[in-house]
């Protein structure tokens, strides 16, 4: 669902870019009143984890696309929505940043389609109600399937705002809606899983991390190199939509944006395992370096 500079315009990509900006500075407000430094190596590893896990495109049967788990639904279930949402930013700027996956100019957008419905609207109002019946499972798979609908939508809208798709609007909706029901079934039956398996059972948390750290570790070095090759859904969906589109790639900003990521994106040249090994531990220093801030606590003395 990653959308790139020539989906989305300055017109739309710069207020989301501060639409996103402004949420996660709110988000480190308010994840600092519960995060413990103890919590720091749990963040960074499952950071780490869901950086590599959509590094996995799997093959949606009898479509010729493909999808990859979001995660931000599992983020949020095991570290809180704030420091969720902090999370998602880190792996998505990451993306963008190193390996041009998601355009600078459509940075914010797929903060908020990703990580800001996922963590401050489908957690309060789906999973938390659920989990507060102990209904753990269920919890994460709905609230997995209803963020990848909502971000869908938010697809569409954004891209229709940035006069990328002005026609056959009902159809690209239909189509972006179709394909990520059954992307966010997948994707909510593998966080049932892990949500269920971290709730019911009484592993301790450093035992969790090492599993996550090194099951983020064996993605990146192995199994994502029998990713699906097949377009995601995003992609599937605009190659269906190509006679009504029209691509956002004019203009001074789209210029200098492509121009900074084509100088950044240094890990999207280099040998495949050596750079998904590089963007996960980026990753994960980069949410651990955010832990730190969020442990971080003043300390006023009175005389």
């Amino acid at each position: 669902m990653h959308l790139g500079n020539g989906i989305i315009c300055p017109v739309t990509g710069i207020p989301m870019l501060a639409i996103a900006g402004v949420s996660a500075i709110w988000a480190l407000k308010k994840a600092r009143k519960d995060f413990k430094r103890e919590n720091i190596p749990q963040a960074a590893a499952l950071t780490a984890f869901v950086f590599a896990l959509q590094m996995i495109n799997f093959t949606i049967p009898s479509t010729g696309s493909s999808g990859h788990i979001i995660g931000a639904v599992l983020l949020a279930a095991l570290l809180g929505p704030y420091a969720a949402f902090l999370a998602i930013c880190a792996i998505l700027t990451v993306q963008a940043v190193f390996f041009a996956d998601g355009g600078l100019m459509a940075l914010g957008c797929n903060i908020f389609n990703m990580g800001f419905l996922a963590c401050f609207v489908v957690y309060p109002l789906v999973y938390k109600p659920l989990v507060n019946n102990k209904k753990y499972a269920l919890g994460a798979f709905l609230s997995s399937v209803a963020a990848l609908q909502l971000g869908s939508i938010a697809v569409v809208a954004e891209a229709y705002l940035s006069g990328s798709i002005t026609s056959n609007l009902a159809s690209f909706a239909a189509l972006m809606q179709g394909i990520h029901l059954a992307i966010g079934a997948a994707e909510g039956l593998f966080t049932a899983a892990v949500v269920y398996a971290v709730m019911n059972t009484k592993i301790r948390q450093s035992i969790l991390t090492s599993v996550f750290a090194i099951s983020s570790l064996v993605i990146g070095a192995f199994l994502a190199q029998y990713a699906s090759q097949k377009p995601d859904g995003l992609e599937w969906s605009l190659i269906k939509m190509s006679d009504s589109m029209v691509m956002q790639t004019q203009g001074v900003l789209y210029s200098v944006s492509e121009a900074i990521q084509a100088k950044t994106a240094v890990l999207g040249q280099i040998q495949p395992i050596t750079a998904n090994i590089s963007g996960i531990i980026i990753a994960a220093i980069l949410m651990a370096a955010v832990g730190y801030i969020l442990s971080y606590k003043t300390v006023e003395i009175y005389e």
